[in-house]
């Protein structure tokens, strides 16, 4: 294991482009710093973000400003349910006066790739967007192509408007190593909002001010970062609590509880947390880490019964229970 200390000052040297990206992106995003973080760790951790919010939060905004900032090729897919798998991945095309043909590689070949209202597609778009998303390549007329390194998709879903969706089969959804409800700005940031974006011919943007090749060199401190024994115990424990909510001291979450987080959120969760030690400038991982993110990481892996839907008790509400329980190392 690398010396903390060396770890912290390699951190503060390598990683200082996040701060210039933050401030670039701040240029046109008011407030949402917590959504902003949320998409840094994801990138970070190389981890897919789904992005839950009303229309009109600057959801896709925020994505295509950091990826904007960034660097490297961002793509924008409107899922809608006449989308086909080859609109996403790709096709083969014939060429008559060669009597060849070349594939054509569709918007999912990017870094940062934005998946728009991703729960209108049918399934078998998102049967295709799974193997991009899990094994960061695409098979196409029987070949096998690579996605660019960094890879990531960063997907929104509205949470009201049913009619219309298909909604995401759990395997996928377990795929998103974060799931972020964006909320509406403070009454204080709703003035600088219509004041930065009421101008109908001079709307801000950003520019670059990283490459993904430094996302890349950054990712490669996150295996440095230390993460304590205890910590470790920490992370089982909260999983198990989803699990097992009776040996974890919470017998009334059992009828509440169908399925428990899978051995991928306690990889996601210790991945974030070093993500969020990162953003801080820290060679270490603190148990305030794994709160900053866990619910982030799990509320979307946890499913509640129809007894908790009954009781108005969410998923939230049940991780909030489980992180109020579990001791702290």
């Amino acid at each position: 294991m690398s010396d903390v200390t060396e770890v912290t000052a390699r951190i503060e040297h390598e990683t200082a482009f996040l701060r210039d990206v933050l401030r670039e992106v701040e240029r046109v995003i008011v407030g949402q710093r917590g959504l902003l973080d949320s998409l840094l760790i994801g990138l970070l951790a190389d981890g897919h973000v789904l992005l839950e919010g009303l229309p009109g939060l600057a959801k896709s905004l925020a994505v295509e400003s950091v990826a904007g900032a960034l660097g490297g090729t961002f793509r924008r897919i409107q899922f809608t349910p006449d989308l086909l798998p080859s609109d996403l991945l790709g096709t083969q095309i014939y060429n008559p006066a060669s009597g060849e043909w070349t594939v054509r590689h569709g918007p999912v070949f990017g870094n940062f790739v934005l998946a728009d209202e991703i729960n209108r597609a049918p399934a078998k778009v998102q049967s295709a967007l799974l193997e991009a998303m899990q094994e960061r390549q695409v098979t196409l007329a029987g070949e096998t192509y690579a996605l660019p390194a960094p890879f990531l998709v960063l997907a929104t879903q509205n949470p009201v408007e049913i009619e219309g969706t298909y909604p995401l089969p759990e395997a996928q959804i377990d795929r998103f190593m974060l799931k972020v409800v964006v909320d509406y700005p403070t009454r204080e940031e709703e003035p600088r909002i219509i004041e930065r974006m009421m101008r109908v011919t001079e709307t801000p943007s950003v520019s670059a001010v990283a490459t993904p090749e430094d996302i890349l060199a950054a990712r490669s401190l996150l295996d440095d970062i230390h993460v304590d024994p205890k910590i470790m115990t920490y992370v089982v424990d909260l999983v198990f609590a989803t699990r097992e909510p009776a040996k974890a001291g919470l017998p009334a979450l059992a009828p509440l509880l169908l399925y428990g987080a899978s051995p991928r959120a306690s990889i996601a969760l210790v991945r974030a947390a070093r993500a969020r030690a990162l953003l801080d400038g820290r060679g270490f991982v603190t148990p305030h880490d794994v709160k900053s993110v866990g619910l982030e990481v799990l509320r979307h892996r946890v499913i509640t019964t129809y007894e908790a839907e009954a009781e108005g008790l969410t998923s939230e509400s049940i991780i909030q229970d489980v992180f109020d329980t579990v001791r702290v190392p």
